[in-house]
């Protein structure tokens, strides 16, 4: 588990295929020290297992499912990624709680100077969107960030010049991609809340109504 709060950035040495799997080397200068092989770094938002370490590098295993979902199925050697050590219960929690499980890549469609700060509009696709609030957290690039508002098939958020200045996001350009990961509750509560007969859907209490919602404080 992660929080978004990226540590240190690296750069992709190279990107070996295998199979439909891969295998990712990226050079660092994030501090290695207390990683060993087998621990989790999220890659630009993708939770990845460290397979070999070195002083200033490291490789992991990439599935084809994460290669399927986030930008790293295209990343060439020089390209620039987020990198944040797996978080501790000891910690400070200073973005939001991020698996490190990307749902999918977005698309950068609006970059607009605001002040001293950059206001980022990224389309993505509605089955992503559902679960994009305005004022809930979301992770581009592994980076934890408060969504501003939302349309129909993009949001916006908001990169103070501490964030551009220490991540990714700095080199980024309109049409290019980013991987998107959306509050794990948002998807629970709609599983849980899930009209009986659907997938995963519950069979809710009989005695659900607007007098119970009263009787047990709900409603006013």
């Amino acid at each position: 588990m992660f929080t978004g709060i990226i540590q240190g950035m690296g750069a992709v040495t190279r990107l070996v295929k295998k199979g439909g799997d891969a295998v990712l080397e990226i050079d660092t200068a994030l501090d290695l020290s207390d990683v060993k092989t087998g621990d989790s770094i999220a890659v630009s938002g993708a939770c990845l297992t460290v397979t070999d370490l070195r002083r200033s590098s490291f490789a992991a295993d990439v599935s084809a499912e994460t290669l399927s979902r986030t930008t790293l199925g295209k990343a060439a050697a020089g390209t620039a990624v987020n990198l944040e050590k797996s978080l501790r219960l000891s910690d400070l929690l200073g973005g939001h709680l991020v698996l490190g499980h990307v749902d999918a890549a977005g698309t950068l469609v609006d970059q607009q100077r605001k002040s001293a700060s950059t206001v980022l509009g990224i389309s993505v696709a509605p089955e992503v969107m559902r679960y994009i609030v305005e004022k809930g957290s979301v992770a581009v690039d592994g980076v934890s960030l408060t969504v501003n508002r939302c349309e129909k098939d993009r949001f916006y958020v908001n990169i103070i010049p501490q964030t551009a200045g220490t991540t990714t996001l700095q080199f980024r350009k309109p049409g290019d991609a980013l991987n998107i990961e959306t509050d794990i509750l948002a998807k629970y509560v709609e599983k849980l809340l899930a009209a009986p007969g659907t997938p995963g859907g519950a069979e809710p209490p009989k005695d659900l109504d607007l007098n119970f919602l009263a009787k047990h404080g709900f409603l006013r």
